[in-house]
């Protein structure tokens, strides 16, 4: 009887303890599944986006290499759409004057990326140092370029790289300099001129923005230890913007392997500059001058290939390099 009444308390004490940890769990899953709602809203207008500009067209460009357009009977049959594998693969690697646009890219973005990395961190960093006056007009001057479509940009540059009515030219002449903007040796860093002309502000404003978030404290006890300015600014606010110079080095290059706005207009002025200058180019010519949809299609997965494989690089030796660094702190 004594242990039956002893036990007999603890038995309601027993349920209840049972019952709260249950309903919690209930509460933290009803929390939880109200959390992935709200993600998969506030995530649905990306995926929306990624699945239409992206993906869909990505797959029908691997769709359409893979086929192509074919008249039997001489040419005199009936048009039909055939499976032809890797057939437009090999016709785009072996084509000399793709493999001749891969090699003017390459060099384009030798010349061009870096000249922007360095210019734009370098327009940044005299504007943290507080050396330019009026910075506010200064970062707005330095913008407005980018704020031009690219389109008009190369109409701009073209007027001035045109003989005859090129004001530059012109002025040039007057102290006996003679100088073709669109000659053989001349056009490509003329296009990466243009590049930086339009793009060279936005960055900066970039890298302009990285720079306010670095800790004011980190600045001033390098002053303190005697670092002057250019020291203060290459080894205490470069290090510590390096994921923002990473990342507008590898825009900068997906942009510089899509060239073609540029080429292409600079190409009703210069014979330097044909149909398929860059890989872009070919693609176009490919797709609207030849209608081969298929070898179009194909140059383009090609392309975003290189694309992928080029920053897939970048990323992997820049985080590579940052492990020493990480390691010695």
């Amino acid at each position: 009887m004594t242990a039956t009444t002893q036990a007999q308390p603890t038995a309601p004490a027993t349920a209840s303890r049972a019952t709260v940890p249950a309903s919690a769990q209930r509460a933290r899953k009803r929390a939880r599944r109200g959390q992935l709602a709200a993600c998969a809203v506030l995530m649905a207008p990306f995926f929306a986006l990624l699945v239409t500009v992206f993906l869909i067209p990505v797959g029908t460009a691997i769709y359409l290499s893979f086929f192509s357009d074919d008249q039997p009977g001489l040419g005199f049959g009936p048009e039909r759409t055939i499976f032809v594998g890797l057939r437009s693969y090999a016709a785009v690697l072996t084509d000399p004057t793709f493999l001749s646009g891969l090699a003017t890219v390459a060099l384009y973005c030798l010349i061009y990326i870096p000249l922007m990395v360095i210019g734009a961190l370098a327009l940044a960093l005299l504007l943290d140092s507080g050396v330019v006056r009026l910075r506010a007009w200064a970062q707005l001057g330095l913008f407005l370029p980018h704020a031009v479509p690219g389109i008009i940009a190369a109409l701009i540059w073209l007027y001035l790289y045109t003989p005859g009515i090129s004001p530059v030219i012109d002025l040039f002449a007057k102290a006996d300099i003679t100088i073709d903007f669109l000659g053989i040796h001349t056009v490509l860093p003329s296009i990466v001129n243009i590049a930086l002309w339009s793009n060279l502000g936005y960055n900066m404003v970039v890298f302009y923005a990285a720079l306010q978030a670095v800790p004011r404290e980190v600045i001033e006890a390098s002053v303190v230890d005697g670092a002057g300015p250019v020291r203060t600014a290459l080894q205490v606010k470069t290090p510590l913007v390096r994921t923002s110079i990473v990342m507008v080095a590898i825009f900068t290059l997906i942009w510089a392997l899509q060239l073609f706005t540029e080429p292409m207009l600079l190409s009703q002025s210069s014979p330097m500059i044909n149909s398929r200058f860059s890989p872009s180019m070919y693609i176009y010519d490919a797709a609207f001058t030849r209608n081969n949809y298929s070898l179009a299609a194909a140059a383009s997965v090609v392309l975003l290939v290189c694309t992928i494989a080029l920053s897939y690089g970048v990323t992997r030796w820049t985080s590579r390099a940052n492990t020493p660094e990480e390691t010695a702190r």
